[in-house]
Order: C-alpha cells, then structure tokens, then sequence
C-alpha cells in the first residue's frame, strides 16, 4: 500500500521540456537520407531502367513463415541490407522489418493477436482502476520492507540450468558490434526458475523475466513466499513464476549485456519467448517436481522486470511486444543513447532509447500500446548533472520518459527516490514489494 511507502506526491520541478528533434537526431537523419538519394537511389532507378530487375521480399529476404492475409502483400521495393526481422520472420531488409513492425503494432493496439489473452485481457486491463498510478518522491531514509525478508511462510522451489549463447538463434555472441577482446562474452548464460509454493500444478503460471540475473531474485522471492499468502486482497500477489536471466557479458556500447538491452528492437523481446520459455518448460528437474507445469500465454500475464539498462530493455520488450509482455518495471531506466553506433537500429534510431521520451518522442508521438509501466529514478543517479546534448544524464531521461507516459495517459507510476544512486538496493529494499504489487494489479488468472 502507499502508506508502506512513506510517499507523497512529487512536487519536483516538472521536467524540461524536449526539442522535437536534436541537432545531432537531424544531422544524422538528414545524412542518412542524403547518402540514400545521393548514391543508393539513382542506382537503383539506373538498376531498374537498364536491367528491369525490381528489389522484391523473395530476392533478399530469407522469411520463414506466412505473413498474415489481412497486412496485404509487403513492399515490392526494398533496402539491400540484411537484418532479424520482428515477430520471428526471419531474416530480410529494413524496409520489411518496418513494415512488418508497423503491423504488428496494429494487431497489438486492437487486440487481434492470435492465442490467449485477447479480449479477455484487454477487458481485464480496461477495468483496473487508477489507484496507485502517478507521481512519487521517496527518502532520504529507506527501510527494509517486511514482506522482503523471511517471514516463515512455505518456500518454493529454485530451478537453475545453463544456455550456451552458440546455440541460439538471436543471441550467439558473434554480433558484428561486439569488441569481444576488450569486452568479453559469455560462452553461456544462466537461468534461473523460482516457482512459489503457492503454485498449484497444471495451472498457466504467470511468470516474471527478471535481467541481469539472478540479481535481486532473492527480494522477489520472498515477495513470493510472503504475498501470495496474504490476507489484505489489496496487497496479494498471484503466484507467478520468476525467471532471472543472466545477460550475455560485460555492459555499454560493443558489449553482448549492450547488445541484448540497449537495442531498439524486438530480438530480446523474441530471444525471452522463442529460446528461454521453451527452455525452462523442458527442465527435466522442473518437469519432475511440476509434471504439468506450464506458463501463460495471456499477455497480461507476463512481465518484465530490470535495472539501469536491463531497465530499458523491460520497457524495450513491451513497446516492440506488447502482445507478449505487457507487465513493466524498470528502476533506474537507461533511457539513454547507449545503442551500439554501428548498430543497424541507428538507422531507426539514432538516439537510442533517448528516443523514447525526447528527440523523436515515441511514447507521445505514436499510438499507445496496452501496458503498465513503473519506472524510477534516484536523486544521484547516473551522470545526473550532464548538459541535454549529451543524450546521457540518466534523471532528465526518467523524468521525460514519466512525463511522457502521464500526458499519453498510460497506467503508469514514476517513483523519485531522495539521497540514492543508481540501481540503489535501499531503494528495493524500501519499495519492490509494493511495486511487485502495484504491476499486478488486476491480474485475473487463467
């Protein structure tokens, strides 16, 4: 309950107000557009004259299944590079990626997405109430929430197994962004599965992606043990599964952690439901303890859960996915330029996540997608008093993003902690059992 947080609502100053475009944003997409017509475009006209040969989605792109009847038929003319394409279609060019991203985001904002948690989630989240949504200043004194220590309560069980990075299809650590001698990469990541005891078997558990795993597993485990069991229908959690995922090695720009949760793009969003959901379900010693173990395929019951840019990359996985993850939490959000340079998302991107709240303002400026999203900031956070034009000072980001959510009238809560720093465990400590709660809310299970 907010009375467990000691908050009250934030009187900070409002948050500066963003350009519509940067001078860098603009330098860089006005470049980007004069190499296209200046050198790449009256090739392919002279292309087209002399040789009759059209760029179509059968010449360069290696698609892997249909597309939907009702998007039509995709863009005859195409890009020449080769990139992942959203939604698990393979391979094929920017302008196909855009095309099917556009449509994916069509079907997510009218709910025609196909399998479970349609229109019965989208009631389910057109009746939550507000209570809980806002603005909130914490500090400077923090305490240990009860209901994140052992209270005694009936344990679950803790599942861990490993997945080598060469074997995955999205993620195998051979990124041509890399710098692998001056950032090393794991050879595999470690998963870990926490099911609360108050599980019942066969049931569809909603579940948890926690990143940078298993880093602080252990508060949201006993949130499990103590809240699941609760009396106070207002402050009881359904017993969701947690599944903390290691990152793939090292942090920033060039590195496999950078790679996977600073990118603009769906591929973790597809890497977390396509390679680790199947993977945890397979777990012969899960599968042994739970024989009918399974997970939800109700968007509104999956989320997603990080800090610094596992934070942004929580947010990342619903705004590209919001038909697979639609549950969010980020404390201290890298809400910055912090997308590799040479990534092929710059082209859509340039920014980064900065991208998000300022610069092109993708949260105000397009359609909004069916989420819940708590994000934080603390007063000394990362680079707190650099200048805008640095794209970095991690407080201005987190204000913009809360700001942005407010005004396009997300069920959102922003939450402002005094005397802090980045990724804080006082700050944890003092309030995830509350946000645990507040993500949930309205949760109706399967």
């Amino acid at each position: 309950m907010l009375s467990r947080m000691e908050s009250s609502l934030c009187e900070t100053p409002p948050a500066p107000t963003a350009a519509a475009l940067d001078s860098r944003a603009i330098s860089h997409r006005f470049g980007l557009s004069r190499r296209r017509s200046n050198t790449f475009l009256p090739w392919l006209i002279m292309g087209c004259l002399m040789c009759g040969l059209a760029f179509s989605v059968g010449v360069h792109a290696q698609v892997v299944k249909p597309f939907p009847d009702h998007w039509g038929e995709p863009p005859a003319l195409q890009t020449r590079d080769l990139r992942p394409l959203p939604g698990g279609y393979g391979r094929g060019s920017s302008t196909l990626a855009r095309w099917i991203q556009e449509h994916l985001d069509q079907d997510a904002s009218n709910d025609s997405a196909q399998g479970q948690g349609g229109a019965a989630s989208s009631a389910q989240a057109e009746t939550v109430s507000s209570e809980g949504d806002g603005d909130y200043v914490i500090g400077p004194e923090y305490t240990l929430d009860p209901d994140l220590t052992d209270r005694g309560n009936p344990k679950g069980r803790l599942f861990e197994f490993t997945m080598p990075l060469a074997e995955s299809r999205y993620f195998k650590g051979d990124d041509a962004t890399l710098e692998p001698d001056r950032k090393p990469v794991r050879k595999e990541r470690r998963i870990f599965v926490y099911v609360p005891a108050a599980y019942r078997d066969g049931d569809k558990a909603p579940f948890l992606v926690m990143h940078d795993g298993p880093n602080r597993l252990d508060l949201v485990r006993f949130a499990l043990d103590n809240l699941t069991l609760s009396k106070d229908a207002e402050r009881r959690l359904p017993a969701f599964v947690a599944i903390s995922v290691q990152n793939g090695g090292n942090d920033g720009k060039n590195s496999q952690r950078g790679l996977e949760y600073d990118t603009m793009s769906d591929r973790l969003a597809l890497f977390i439901h396509h390679e680790v959901l199947p993977t945890v379900l397979r777990q012969p010693a899960l599968r042994e303890a739970y024989p009918n173990f399974a997970l939800t395929e109700d968007p509104w019951g999956r989320g997603v859960m990080g800090c610094s840019s596992g934070g942004a990359a929580a947010l990342t996985m619903g705004w590209f996915r919001p038909d697979l993850f639609r549950r969010l939490i980020t404390y201290s959000g890298t809400f910055v330029d912090q997308q590799d340079d040479d990534a092929p998302e710059e082209a859509d991107y340039p920014l980064g996540a900065w991208e998000y709240h300022s610069s092109m303002r993708l949260i105000e400026t397009t359609e909004a997608k069916p989420l819940r999203i708590f994000t934080h900031v603390s007063e000394f956070d990362n680079r707190a008093k650099d200048p805008e034009e640095t794209y970095h000072n991690w407080v201005m980001a987190n204000q913009r993003t809360a700001a942005a959510l407010k005004a396009k009238g997300y069920h959102y809560r922003y939450l402002f902690s005094r005397d802090s720093r980045h990724c804080d465990r006082r700050v944890f400590e003092h309030t995830l059992a509350d946000t645990l709660v507040w993500m949930w809310r309205g949760y109706q299970p399967e």
